[in-house]
């Protein structure tokens, strides 16, 4: 009988002694029949089954364009092929054609048999749509590849749950952008151009259906820089909106003085895999922590105007090899994380972020104000 394992569960050196003829999976959407698709791959002894991508095709809720969606999911399979698993494939319905090949398994699905409800609801347009982005990668040797995502679903339900008059939380997006993806086992990488196309269709798609106010939260450093273009694109092509994003979360006017009142590390603590993110999965998943194999890297290459922290800090902007600061795939102290702490962090992100969705329905409600009375270029435009 065919065992199925989760893959994002891994650890990356789990990854590395993996079989390269293991079977690795990427379902669209959960429901499938796994003892069908055993049969399809042959029976093998094992199958890694990838995080489910929750929304983008046709049946799921929120459908975006084609291309920039089908180009997104070969990006993903590519990264598997790129590791030197030899059988990647995306598990979809029937009917749906992502120009894939030979990595195409399609099933019956759920979404066939019946109409998915809309993802946000029609009846939550007048809310700020929360789009919690996470990443299926490498975080040292003591935490699993699905870190990013746990974190910033965690902290994406519970600003939903902290403002519910203001907010709606869409599913956790597991897949992002990874510039370092070569460096170690268990990373992928939806690519920067093709992660942008993406998003911003599902902009557009919200926007379509009459969603005006949007959040896009990343829980993974590599997707900030790309998350700015979309929102400058969304912006520029629909001129009503209000979408915005921020450069991770825990570092603002709210949550960035707890962090550093109650640390226990050192500038360099909480780059990757550190203090921080091990405190908060160890609040949300302590099954899924492996403290014992933590290994403290501290020694990134600092100067005054570029050092790692929990966000890269100085004035400069760059993207060395990850393999020139760390052996083991983590910058941080790991072993100074506390659930305690975990707990007192991810309450100050949400209420971070809670503070954020005001914001964004002030800015939008002013805006509007603005705009029907005439201000500027409104006015003309009104007159024209």
């Amino acid at each position: 009988m065919t065992h199925f394992f989760p893959y994002d569960e891994l650890t990356w050196p789990e990854v590395a002694a993996l079989r390269r003829d293991t079977p690795l999976v990427i379902p669209l959407g959960e429901g499938y029949d796994l003892a069908q698709l055993a049969e399809a791959l042959g029976d093998p002894a094992s199958v890694g089954l990838l995080p489910p991508i929750p929304y983008g095709w046709p049946g799921s809720g929120l459908e975006t364009a084609a291309a920039p969606f089908a180009q997104m999911v070969s990006n993903l399979l590519d990264s598997l092929q790129d590791d030197g698993f030899s059988l990647v494939y995306a598990l979809h319905p029937q009917g749906l054609e992502l120009g894939l090949g030979p990595r195409s398994l399609a099933q019956r699905h759920s979404s066939q048999l019946r109409v998915a409800p809309p993802l946000p609801a029609h009846a939550e347009r007048d809310k700020c749509v929360l789009v919690p982005i996470g990443h299926t990668e490498q975080h040292g040797y003591h935490l699993p590849l699905s870190t990013d995502t746990l974190i910033i679903e965690a902290i994406g339900q519970g600003t939903a749950a902290a403002v519910p008059d203001l907010a709606v939380c869409l599913p956790p997006f597991p897949y992002g952008a990874s510039t370092h993806r070569s460096s170690f086992a268990g990373t992928l990488n939806v690519g920067g151009r093709a992660f942008e196309n993406f998003w911003l269709a599902v902009v557009d798609a919200l926007v379509q259906r009459g969603f005006r106010l949007h959040y896009l939260m990343s829980g993974h450093g590599g997707n900030c820089s790309f998350l700015v273009n979309v929102v400058k694109y969304a912006g520029e092509r629909h001129r009503r909106i209000f979408c915005a994003t921020a450069w991770l979360h825990t570092n603002g006017h709210i949550a960035g003085p707890v962090l550093s009142a109650t640390r226990l590390s050192g500038r360099g603590g909480m780059g990757h895999a550190g203090e921080l993110e091990t405190a908060m999965i160890l609040a949300l998943r302590p099954d899924l922590t492996r403290m014992e194999r933590v290994v403290d890297e501290t020694d990134f290459v600092a100067t005054e105007s570029y050092y790692m922290d929990w966000i890269e800090g100085g004035a400069l902007v760059a993207n060395p090899p990850w393999d020139d600061d760390t052996a083991t795939g983590a910058y941080g102290a790991g072993s100074l994380a506390t659930a305690e702490h975990g707990r007192l962090w991810l309450d100050a992100a949400i209420a971070e972020k809670a503070a954020h969705v005001r914001e964004i329905h002030e800015q939008y409600s002013r805006r509007e104000e603005r705009r029907e009375a005439g201000y500027g270029l409104w006015g003309m435009t009104a007159r024209g």
